[in-house]
């Protein structure tokens, strides 16, 4: 464990929020999700908790999320916005939003649902992931997991930045949040191919171009002349960019 992600280093960096730190961690997403359930209080809108390495730390569609030891930064956060249960993917674009604008750079971009990439390249920045509760009157609490690829020491700071940016973005209005996302999402204007889930070899696909996407953090896609298809986060399992002549 590195002296920057200490314990100590954090609450000095986001004094007044409980923060979690270990020397190593299975997942920080299920430390979150088991902090959550224990019931924090609702006037603190985020806890974080950090650590390297994860050992078992994975994204979308299984694929492993991985860093050198001191050279990456993972963490999870547990918010609590008041959401109706049908915009549950609400988070997805609130956290890749924040996380591209907070590592700044106009060639900074979003990849719909969950990646951050270098603008004109597959150089990928960050990775998001997050687990939603549903409860009776919509969503109780919501784990955001975020992998920054390359962090330089002492990474609290950047750390902090990232958490705050997440916690104003949740606090906009949510068209303010849409207009920034859609400035920087690449996914739209390109045509694309979505794997849903379960995925088979003969599973669900979507295919055609991403045009919008919605307050429920769907991506809306035109299949044919008249023809929209939406996708919601959590219906994906892979997404892949086409280029001309694909199928």
């Amino acid at each position: 464990m590195t002296e920057d992600l200490s314990a100590a280093r954090l609450a000095a960096a986001m004094p007044g929020r409980p923060v979690r730190a270990y020397p190593a961690l299975l997942s920080t997403e299920a430390d979150a999700m088991a902090w959550a359930r224990t019931g924090l209080p609702r006037e603190r809108l985020s806890w974080p908790t950090t650590r390297r390495p994860r050992a078992a730390a994975r994204g979308r569609g299984g694929l492993p999320w991985q860093t050198a030891p001191g050279e990456g930064l993972s963490f999870s956060m547990v918010v609590r916005p008041s959401l109706p249960s049908e915009r549950e993917g609400w988070g997805y674009v609130v956290a890749s939003l924040a996380v591209a604008e907070t590592l700044d750079g106009a060639d900074v971009v979003t990849q719909w649902p969950d990646t951050v990439l270098r603008a004109g390249s597959h150089e990928r920045l960050a990775s998001l992931g997050t687990h939603v509760q549903l409860g009776a009157k919509g969503v109780d609490w919501v784990v955001l997991s975020v992998l920054i690829e390359e962090a330089q020491q002492p990474r609290e700071a950047l750390l902090a930045r990232c958490v705050a940016a997440i916690e104003a973005r949740l606090a906009d209005p949510p068209d303010t949040v849409l207009t920034a996302y859609r400035s920087r999402c690449a996914t739209l204007g390109r045509r694309v191919r979505l794997r849903l889930v379960p995925m088979s070899p003969d599973g669900v696909q979507v295919v055609g171009e991403g045009i919008d996407v919605r307050g429920d953090g769907a991506l809306v896609v035109q299949t044919a002349p008249g023809r929209r298809a939406a996708v919601r986060p959590h219906d994906l399992g892979l997404i892949d960019e086409l280029r001309s002549g694909d199928t």
